[in-house]
């Protein structure tokens, strides 16, 4: 698997992940909750999108370093 597909994959991941939590959201409703996603899931979303940003720039420049090379 490429990079470009770990990318897509973790993505695809987080989604689902997300999604989990949304669904647990409409039954946990008690003050930990909102601490909980504020501590946690957003930091993890945001850091995945950045992530996902940076595995996309090393994937391009590793095929070009492969074309030079060839």
């Amino acid at each position: 698997m490429s990079l470009s597909g770990n990318g897509t994959r973790l993505s695809a991941i987080t989604r689902e992940l997300a999604g989990h939590w949304a669904e647990t959201r409409q039954y946990w409703r008690d003050t930990k909750a909102p601490e909980f996603e504020r501590d946690y899931l957003a930091d993890l979303l945001a850091s995945v999108d950045k992530s996902v940003a940076v595995i996309e720039q090393v994937d391009k420049l590793i095929t070009k370093i492969r074309k030079d090379c060839e």
